[in-house]
């Protein structure tokens, strides 16, 4: 019983791991996404007319 027990906790912890780096990775890539997408705006800012 106490095998299974760790077994599940190790497929546990190894998920939450997988699952962190995958956030951090998304995470990064929308900033730079966005930082980049704003960095046009401003750029582009003294052409617009209202």
């Amino acid at each position: 019983m106490e095998e299974k027990v760790y077994k599940v906790m190790g497929g546990a912890g190894a998920l939450n791991i997988v699952l962190g780096v995958i956030a951090i990775v998304f995470g990064i890539a929308t900033g730079v996404l966005l930082i980049i997408s704003g960095s046009k705006l401003i750029n582009k800012r003294s052409h617009l007319m209202f």
